[in-house]
């Protein structure tokens, strides 16, 4: 593969950074605003990301070919009023925006939540597209794609928008629908203080009972090591790790550890894990699913 620069905004743990150092590429600047994240970051990747992008002026980023930014949501202001690039101030897509503007790579690579689609009654979908196409990306395909059909146990779904300057025939990486199996992430040993208390376990089946009276699905979801995939794991998964519980012979149920997790969300197995366990499946749930963004980056190189 060639060589080629590139920049990784809002960058968590460095996961879509990855399989772009992999094939070739060299990490130019990078910027992550929580301060856990950038241990993690800087214990697996010996650097530390630059602070608060909205404080670093797009002038003193270095040159790139391709910018890539696992962004948060969020509403724009305006929505509806005057489409593009002025309605996204005040965001954090702003500062991609301006950064694109100002360095004109070659390509980019944005990953987000499915229900970026609809946010805003498809308002801040819209706006962005618009903005990106106001920039000159002449070529722009966006798709939601999910994590099980990529070889990870895990249902988690994801919209990805990808933008070249110049006319490519880009396509999606088709599943590859590997057979998936949470027990091949599963550790053999796990310490007991995984396992979740009597009182905690009755909250939860109490919580689950009330909201199944309501015709809501929230509360647990119990999974074995013969299960194909796990529900999606999220950010919150160290407040109680209500979301997935792996079901022990004879004893309560117990939540993923930070390694289950790493795992789940398709990291090296050398991957390290210099924090607490609560930031650790703060900063997993926050992640992108890494062999997912790998057949996307393959794909990607082929036209830069």
């Amino acid at each position: 593969m060639s060589d080629f620069k590139f920049i990784d905004l809002f960058a968590g743990v460095g996961g879509i950074r990855i399989p772009f150092d992999e094939l070739g590429g060299s990490c130019v600047f990078t910027s992550e605003f929580d301060k856990f994240s950038q241990l993690t970051y800087a214990a697996n990747f010996g650097e530390t990301p630059q602070g608060d992008i909205t404080l670093i002026s797009e002038k003193e980023i270095p040159n790139h070919d391709l910018l890539l930014a696992g962004f948060p949501c969020q509403a724009f202001s305006q929505a509806g009023l005057k489409k593009g690039f002025k309605e996204t101030r005040g965001t954090l897509f702003f500062d991609i925006a301006r950064i694109l503007d100002y360095k004109k790579p070659k390509a980019f690579l944005l990953e987000n939540v499915k229900g970026l689609r609809g946010h805003d009654k498809g308002k801040t979908f819209k706006t962005i597209i618009a903005t990106l196409n106001e920039l000159g990306y002449e070529t722009l395909e966006s798709k939601v794609l999910n994590a099980k059909h990529f070889g990870l146990p895990q249902n988690r779904e994801r919209i990805f928008i990808i933008g070249f300057k110049k006319h490519v025939n880009f396509q999606f990486p088709e599943p590859l629908n590997t057979p998936t199996r949470l027990g091949n992430i599963l550790q053999k040993r796990v310490k007991d203080k995984y396992t979740i208390s009597d009182k905690m376990w009755t909250g939860h089946q109490l919580r689950k009972e009330k909201h199944a009276k309501k015709g809501y699905g929230f509360g647990y979801s119990m999974f074995d090591r013969d299960s194909e995939y796990t529900s999606t794991i999220s950010a919150r998964y160290y407040k109680d790790g209500s979301e997935i519980l792996i079901k022990q012979k004879g004893k309560n149920p117990r939540r993923l550890t930070p390694r289950e997790a790493c795992r789940l969300q398709g990291f090296p197995e050398d991957f390290v894990i210099p924090v607490s366990d609560a930031q650790a499946y703060k900063q997993f749930g926050n992640a992108v699913p890494v062999s997912l963004i790998r057949e996307i980056a393959k794909q990607i190189v082929i036209h830069l």
